[in-house]
């Protein structure tokens, strides 16, 4: 019977030491959640910088039909440089459709590959109420190394925001840094983040 005692009194000294652990764990876990701040798209400081007019094209989407990139526009543009090989840009694809649908954006989705595959690309990502174009001269106009990368052009054809996007949280950071007047999250960061409520 002692032996009994002896266990159960073992097993509520052991229970109480992994409740105050987890509940240290818990704690640090908060603390390190409130230290770092979303970082946004990744802006790499090449091509046109943010506040400088968008490069002007006019070219063919996939379909033949004129698209002009740049210049005033109805609504703000997010170029989207993707890849039909990009197993990131088809994850970034159906959230970039959602967020241009909610900011009331114009989606462009700009390849660098055959027009077919950019075709399929476009058909298996159910494309159809945004362009696609095939564009190489955008991507080097803009000196895109590495995808996906976003560009928010405002209406009045000035790049607002830009970087490479790989999630959710980092195309709703362009927004934001417009919205902030910024040219991206870490410079509003930088200049002490007043006014984020995070």
């Amino acid at each position: 019977m002692t032996l009994l005692y002896v266990s159960t009194v073992l097993l509520w000294i052991a229970v109480v030491a992994l409740s105050l652990l987890l509940f240290a764990l818990a704690r640090q876990i908060g603390v390190l959640h409130e230290r770092i701040a979303p970082l946004g798209a990744l802006m790499l400081d090449q091509g046109p910088k943010v506040g400088e007019p968008a490069p002007l094209f006019e070219l063919p989407d996939i379909f033949g039909r004129p698209v002009r990139l740049g210049g005033r526009r109805d609504r703000a543009t997010l170029l989207l440089f993707a890849s039909s090989t990009c197993p990131v840009c088809k994850k970034v694809l159906p959230i970039a459709k959602a967020l241009a649908r909610e900011e009331g954006l114009d989606l462009v989705v700009v390849g660098d590959e055959s027009p077919e595959a950019l075709k399929r690309f476009a058909g298996a990502n159910d494309l159809r109420e945004h362009t696609v174009i095939n564009a190489p001269e955008v991507g080097r106009s803009y000196r895109i190394g590495k995808i996906p990368y976003a560009v928010l052009i405002d209406r009045e054809g000035t790049i607002r925001a830009k970087g490479l996007v790989n999630s959710r949280e980092h195309l709703e950071s362009l927004v934001e840094a417009y919205r902030l007047g910024v040219a991206s999250i870490q410079d509003f960061l930088a200049e002490g983040g007043k006014g984020w409520n995070g």
